[in-house]
């Protein structure tokens, strides 16, 4: 299936400038908890519906986090090696990222490239050995400094493990390419686990264990709301809800399970076009005590 409380400066009114008001970037950078994550299907929808909703009276973005999706990990059949991928509208989003990209980054939303399954046999789990995963790790670590990215996010699904003749899921492939990729991105970038697959179940070797290593992972199952131990509570979430597939009961629901839980992430996917902001409200009341405003 695929797929709040505020900084005190903030409940007070934002830390104010000399001119006694609140700049647009001060406001943006004022952390508010938890995060929610929105995911877009390029290959449909635009990017930029992202930054078209706000909190009321307060004037920050509702989606903190907005995942491109989906780049994918193919397999060359010649060299016998994974590779990055990108269909026609990935690639219009990146080398677009003025106009598709940096206009959310400008609003404070961090955007993140979702690496997927292409049913080639290719996968984050199967790297033969430690350079061969290091080399997929600086394929990623290339994309974000050229197409200025947030971060990678990572969606074990929909590889078909074996074929083309590649191997099984081992123990070390998936811990050193997450190792690699954070020694490669620079300071400040995310990696984040959609919590899937056998990726998701191989998260430690050698004394590494990724879930400390993530910046966020969330739960895959839309309409469903499960906790992982292995993670911390302020780096996971439990919810994930679909804008076009699970109710607005339920997304409310789940969100007040998240502050009453004391978790600090609420997924979200396939944002569309369409004016959500009814929806959206009925969650952001329950994580922020806040209305959403939707701005064209």
């Amino acid at each position: 299936m695929r797929r709040r409380t505020f900084l005190t400066a903030v409940a007070a009114g934002t830390t104010v400038a000399a001119t006694g008001v609140a700049t647009a970037a001060e406001a943006c950078a004022a952390v508010k908890k938890p995060t929610t994550v929105a995911y877009i299907e390029v290959n449909d929808h635009s990017m930029l519906s992202a930054g078209k909703y706000t909190l009321a009276n307060d004037g920050r973005p509702v989606v903190d986090i907005a995942v491109i999706f989906a780049a994918n990990i193919n397999f060359n059949t010649s060299t016998r090696k994974a590779y990055l991928s990108f269909n026609p509208q990935v690639t219009s989003v990146l080398n677009n990222r003025a106009t598709q990209i940096k206009p959310l980054q400008d609003k404070g939303i961090k955007v993140l490239l979702s690496i997927l399954g292409n049913h080639q046999g290719a996968g984050f789990a199967n790297f033969p050995d430690k350079a061969s995963a290091e080399a997929f790790a600086q394929e990623l670590a290339n994309a974000v400094a050229t197409y200025g990215l947030d971060g990678i996010d990572f969606d074990d699904e929909y590889v078909e493990y074996g074929n083309n003749g590649t191997g099984q899921p081992n123990a070390s492939s998936f811990v050193y390419l997450v190792q690699a990729l954070r020694q490669k991105l620079p300071a400040g970038k995310l990696i984040t686990l959609y919590d899937i697959g056998p990726a998701s179940t191989k998260l430690q070797y050698n004394g590494v264990n990724l879930a400390n290593t993530f910046d966020y992972a969330w739960q895959p199952y839309y309409g469903s709301y499960s906790a992982n131990p292995a993670f911390a509570k302020s780096k996971y979430s439990p919810a994930a809800v679909s804008y076009t597939a699970t109710s607005q009961a339920t997304a409310a629901s789940f969100a007040q399970r998240t502050v009453t839980d004391g978790y600090g992430v609420f997924l979200t996917y396939n944002l569309t076009e369409a004016n959500t902001a009814t929806y959206m409200s009925a969650f952001t009341q329950k994580l922020y005590g806040k209305n959403t405003v939707y701005t064209p």
